[in-house]
């Protein structure tokens, strides 16, 4: 059976749709999140305009020199700012490879929710750190904003369908995401000639799963983007017209026992002429509180599906991922993922 992206409209739930409606998004969003892990959905609301802003912004910054990109550089334990090819490793955050070279040929741009989105709880300037706009690009900060807060609306969308798909009450996830540290990253790899030496099995970003509850990715319909299969296979995914991808974290995963699975996936950006085809990315990870404290659901445990999973808090999870992909430094806690990743490497 060939791979398939399921297209879901969420309209529904975007517009105030009937008890019934809601309830068939819910049922085609849990089969999709069972058997893939990644969704198309149609009907998100999110205006062309401010999409069609998200690319120019991108392409403003992006296309600066080298050396002005780099002056938005912020240390590793900071998750904002610029990161330049070679500067990370997606692989690292599932221990996966044994040396800690740093070899995605990606760049870039992070920013995120800040302690001043969050006024009334007690949040650290690490992880909620003030955004690093850059003066060099003018436009981009109010259309990257503007955007940013159509994804965080999207996202918050997805964990209302996710509660009626998974029989919790609906106010489930608010307690875990009042404060969510949430993270916009814009991708580029459309690297200039001479960055990277192309030897024919060029990884753009290595395999990884998403680190929280879901992720609203925005992509250009350019090939390169890969998700790993229940077959070991990798296959390529592009979204349809108007749509936006959706794929779920591990924070997910850990809570449903693997009943929804974090999806690894990676980047192989196409090579054209003797260099990559131009493509970009926009993830939005919608990560739940720095301090939740994510626990298995009692539903999704059973004497068939025994708990896979140790308590952990969604800040211990993020630094041990984010210490391998920025830092280098190995994640030896996700042997799980890691093994599907080795699996499938030996398919």
């Amino acid at each position: 059976m060939a791979f398939e992206v399921p297209a879901v409209d969420i309209t529904a739930y975007v517009q105030g749709g009937t008890v019934d409606d809601k309830a068939a998004v819910a049922r085609a969003i849990d089969a999709a999140c069972t058997e893939v892990g990644f969704i198309q959905i149609l009907g998100h609301g999110i205006p062309r305009e401010i999409l069609q802003g998200l690319a120019e912004a991108m392409d403003e910054f992006f296309s600066l020199d080298l050396a002005t990109k780099k002056g938005y550089r912020t240390p590793p334990e900071i998750n904002r700012g610029y990161s330049p090819p070679k500067s990370e490793s997606l692989s690292l955050s599932l221990g996966v490879e044994s040396a800690s070279r740093m070899n995605d040929f990606f760049e870039a741009f992070n920013i995120g929710a800040t302690q001043a989105d969050y006024p009334g709880a007690d949040v650290d300037p690490v992880n909620y750190a003030e955004n690093l706009w850059p003066d060099a690009a003018p436009g981009f900060e109010p259309r990257v904003t503007a955007y940013f807060t159509e994804a965080r609306r999207v996202a918050e969308t997805m964990t209302d369908i996710f509660a009626d798909a998974l029989g919790l009450p609906g106010d489930f996830f608010d307690g875990y995401t009042d404060h969510s540290l949430d993270v916009l990253r814009m991708n580029n790899y459309a690297l200039p000639p001479g960055t990277v030496d192309l030897d024919g099995d060029l990884t753009g970003m290595g395999e990884h799963t998403d680190y929280g509850i879901v992720t609203v990715l925005w992509a250009d319909q350019v090939r390169g983007l890969q998700v790993l299969a229940a077959d070991g296979s990798w296959n390529d995914v592009s979204p349809a017209d108007d749509a936006l991808l959706i794929n779920l974290g591990d924070v997910t995963a850990r809570w449903t026992n693997e009943r929804w699975m974090s999806t690894l996936h990676r980047v192989k950006p196409p090579i054209i002429d003797g260099t990559i085809e131009r493509r970009r990315s926009a993830a939005y990870f919608h990560d739940g509180n720095v301090d939740a404290l994510i626990e298995t659901l009692p539903s999704c445990v059973s004497a068939e599906h025994p708990n896979l999973y140790d308590p952990v808090t969604v800040g211990e999870h993020i630094a041990a991922k984010l210490a391998g992909s920025r830092a280098g430094v190995r994640n030896a806690g996700a042997t799980r993922e890691a093994a599907r990743v080795t699996a499938a490497a030996s398919a």
